[in-house]
């Protein structure tokens, strides 16, 4: 098969990572990277959609469906 002459080299994107300096720089790879860790970022701390805690011990309780009232103090330690 005959690699197409215009065809940009993209090795050079395959050996790049997120930076934190990413947010600052304006080339279109440092913003599509800091993007995507933002992303990514949100959904690790939002947690699953099944609404369980893992509290330090290990153990896993349900997310309350309740109102902020209805959590109770032992709920949050």
């Amino acid at each position: 098969m005959e690699k197409k002459q215009n065809q940009p080299d993209t090795t050079k994107l395959a050996d790049r990572y997120f930076e934190t300096d990413d947010y600052q720089r304006d080339d279109e790879l440092s913003a599509g990277l800091a993007k995507t860790h933002e992303q990514v970022t949100d959904d690790y701390y939002e947690g699953t959609i099944e609404g369980k805690m893992e509290r330090d011990n290990g153990e896993t309780i349900d997310i309350p469906r309740e109102g902020f009232e209805g959590v109770t103090k032992k709920d949050t330690e």
